[in-house]
């Protein structure tokens, strides 16, 4: 394991194939370059390390690169700095549209990797507040907020005037029902509930009660945004061709969408998908680090960093899990 993790160390570092002598020699290990190379013949034996052609060095396979990972004892703890910039970033956003454009821009800065941020899927979300708001005699504000921070409004036109206690008791009603249940599973909770009021203004309530239902059903939708695509250029030389279908793939938002939603659920835990592990033939050649965030231990999307296999795998997931805390922390508070 002492060889492996410098040869991955020498790799990720300089792109070129690792000798034995030079990590004799730069690592202090101990032993004699004789001894490394038979810990490389064995490493090369079972598929963690390859030769890209004769009398060339070592270079980590896939196979080389997850072993890596899976036994990485802590990651590379963020610099003070580092941190500093995640907080002043974040904390200055003031919707969630800025909060996301800053988050992946920061995740493109720390790594130079192309980051992804999922937005909050409103479905998984639950929500944090209802509010009615009487703009004219027969037309309502309806503003619900998810627990993710997202807002979704709309202006209702109603056959009738409501009084102020009608849209109190309304908006308790609302509230009572909806604050902390999932936005998929409430449209059943407000089924009929108009009939708890008076006859004269049950049309009214109604027309209200099913904009919150349509508002509630119809925000399925989930996109990724994306930054730091140009780093792929600068990488370049870690992939055997060209880097279209990477890009082409990440272009995609499905593909995007289905290769974040494969990843553990757990806010804050981070996920590593390493080169022939993708689904997808264009990202074969790339690397995944990826982690959950939301309100709490509620996951209600991801975000992540993707770039080649020659990747530091230490600082992405340090700064994947720091930007993934920081994220949650705001949208919680």
């Amino acid at each position: 394991m002492a060889v492996l993790r410098a040869i991955v160390e020498d790799y990720v570092a300089t792109s070129e194939p690792v000798g034995s002598r030079s990590l004799a020699e730069r690592h202090g290990l101990g032993v004699s370059p004789a001894t490394v190379r038979n810990d490389m013949a064995a490493l090369e034996d079972a598929g963690y390390i390859a030769q890209p052609h004769t009398s060339a060095g070592r270079v980590p396979t896939d196979a080389g690169y997850r072993l890596f990972v899976d036994r990485l004892s802590a990651a590379k703890p963020l610099s003070g700095a580092e941190k500093r910039a995640i907080a002043s970033l974040l904390e200055g956003a003031v919707d969630l549209d800025d909060i996301v454009d800053r988050t992946v821009r920061a995740l493109a800065t720390l790594t130079h990797q192309v980051a992804l941020v999922q937005y909050p899927s409103l479905v998984r979300s639950q929500v944090r507040h209802v509010e009615l708001i009487a703009m004219e005699p027969s037309r309502m504000l309806v503003v619900v907020i998810a627990e993710s921070g997202r807002v979704t409004q709309r202006v209702v036109a109603t056959p009738t005037s409501l009084s102020d206690d009608d849209v109190a008791r309304l908006r308790a009603r609302l509230i009572a029902l909806a604050v902390g249940q999932r936005f998929g599973q409430i449209a059943d909770e407000l089924i009929g509930l108009e009939q708890e009021f008076a006859p004269e203004v049950r049309d009214a309530i109604g027309d209200v009660v099913a904009a919150v239902v349509e508002m509630l059903a119809g925000q399925s939708e989930e996109r990724v945004v994306l930054a730091g695509a140009s780093h792929l250029a600068e990488s370049a030389i870690d992939f055997t061709g060209t880097i279209r279908p990477i890009l082409e793939a990440i272009e995609e938002q499905v593909v995007m969408l289905k290769l974040l939603g494969e990843l553990a659920e757990d806010s804050g835990e981070v996920s590593v998908r390493i080169g022939s592990e993708h689904t997808h033939s264009g990202l074969a050649e790339t690397s995944l680090v990826a982690a959950g965030y939301g309100a709490g231990r509620e996951v209600v999307a991801h975000l992540g960093v993707l770039g080649p296999t020659r990747m530091d795998y230490p600082s992405s997931i340090a700064a994947v899990r720091a930007v993934a805390r920081y994220l949650s922390r705001i949208l919680s508070g």
